[in-house]
């Protein structure tokens, strides 16, 4: 997609302009050369419309489940196209919840800053979607806050997550242990976990050579409780910015 979007339309979440250096150098470490890449609630499109040149050649797919917010994605697409023909895909309605997903294949998922504004179910068909999607090797990489043995990183998160709560009963910062071991019945390994700016975190999967159908309850039981691999240092500053169309926090 190439060509000046209507700006217009484009909706501005301000911590993009914060986070969005950090996680581009984690990106550009781990994810495959080329290929594929599906972001899973894009939001405003703005994270799409920063990434997709400067990971080229590889092909930025945007979605949300909110088709309302397309009109924005495609404005900040164009504008990136005018400086990059590698301008993301045309957006796509994903809802991570469904058990089929318009889409049959991706080298890699990106979700940023999604699971905590939104039931627990978007996490697990985010997990399940990954485990059906993604080949032997591929990157489902998440960004966010995120608890780590039931605690909170920072009090700031704390109160992050009862402000969430208080909003939707079904949203919260979620445990990075749950999650963990949730997304091993899909075939996913946990590879890394990148401290972040502002107590987030880049966490990092990879799809196993087994489909997710293959992977048994007991490899959830036997990950709960299993000590998580150490975070690397913080990269540089950078803040939240809600898919899906929420608001935005600074912190």
């Amino acid at each position: 997609m190439t060509g000046a979007g209507n700006m217009a339309s484009a909706i501005d979440a301000p911590a993009t302009w914060r986070n969005r250096a950090a996680i581009l150098a984690v990106l550009e470490r781990v994810l495959p050369n080329s290929g594929l890449i599906l972001e899973v609630a894009s939001g405003t499109g703005q994270h799409a419309a920063f990434l997709a040149p400067r990971l080229a050649p590889r092909d930025w797919q945007p979605s949300d489940v909110d088709a309302s917010l397309f009109a924005s994605i495609v404005a900040w697409s164009g504008q990136a196209g005018d400086e990059n023909a590698w301008a993301p895909r045309p957006p796509i309605v994903v809802d991570a919840m469904a058990a089929e997903w318009p889409i049959d294949h991706a080298d890699a998922i990106v979700c940023i800053n999604m699971i905590h504004i939104a039931p627990p179910a978007a996490a697990t068909g985010l997990l399940a979607g990954a485990g059906r999607l993604l080949p032997a090797g591929g990157v489902l990489y998440l960004y966010g806050p995120f608890m780590r043995g039931g605690v909170h990183s920072a009090p700031s998160n704390r109160d992050f997550d009862l402000s969430l709560r208080r909003q939707d009963s079904r949203w919260g910062v979620r445990d990075l242990d749950h999650i963990a071991a949730e997304a091993g019945d899909h075939g996913l390994e946990l590879q890394e976990i990148v401290d972040m700016p502002a107590n987030n975190l880049s966490v990092i999967f990879r799809a196993g050579q087994r489909s997710s159908r293959s992977r048994s309850s007991a490899r959830r039981s036997a990950l709960v409780g299993r000590p998580l691999p150490e975070s690397r240092g913080a990269m540089s500053s950078g803040g939240r910015r809600f898919g899906g169309g929420g608001g935005d926090k600074s912190s």
